[in-house]
Parts: structure tokens; sequence; C-alpha cells
């Protein structure tokens, strides 16, 4: 895949999980995840978990949505505040957020963090 589509997979990718499509999301980062190495292979594979874990909360599997958020914070926490254009340590602290509030029992309503770019 040439770097033009991965580019262009990786803002497909975020303008996706920005409009909560978080499965189709992952679609469009896995193609580039599996073209990646060192760094920004987790990094790819970190955004693809997190999404993986807001549709598992979308659709009430709580326990999958803990574990998925515990292997995304295990690929992003270790990456810089700003990372590919992204504001990472945002993300990681919304995420913090989201699924903390799930534990206490917050509205399923809660709106799911965004991905901003620098």
């Amino acid at each position: 895949m040439a770097a033009d589509a991965r580019c262009a997979d990786f803002e497909r990718g975020i303008a996706l999980f920005n409009a909560g499509k978080f499965f189709e999301a992952h679609e469009a980062w896995e193609r580039v995840w599996l073209r990646s190495s060192g760094d920004e292979k987790l990094f790819h594979q970190g955004l693809i978990q997190a999404a993986a874990a807001l549709l598992h909360a979308e659709h009430g599997n709580q326990q999958g949505a803990r574990s998925m958020y515990a292997k995304a914070r295990a690929k992003l926490d270790p990456l810089p505040a700003q990372y590919k254009g992204i504001a990472l340590a945002e993300l990681r602290a919304a995420l913090g957020e989201f699924f903390a509030e799930r534990r206490e029992g917050a509205s399923r309503e809660k709106r799911a963090p965004l991905l901003r770019r620098l």
C-alpha cells in the first residue's frame, strides 16, 4: 500500500472515530497498522483497540470494553503526548474519564472521546 493510501486511511479513521463509527474506524486503521512497524504500529494498534473498547461500551459489553481499553492503554501510554499529529495525551485522559465514569455507573449517553488533530 502506498504512503498516500496509508495516510488517507489514517485520516478516514480519524473522521470515522470522531463520528462515532468505531467499527469503520477500526477497519480503516487496520489497513495502516498491517503495514506499520515499531512505535507507529503500536500507535495504530492502540487506536484500533480504543475504537473496539468504545464499540463494546456502546453495545453494553462492559467486560469487553474494559479488556480492550486495558490493551489500548498498554499501547498508547508509552507514546509521547503528541504523536503523528494527534493530541494523544488528551485522548488518553478522555478515554480514562469515559471508562471511569462507565465503571461508576454513569449514563450510557456520555459522548465518546474525540481525536484532536494538532
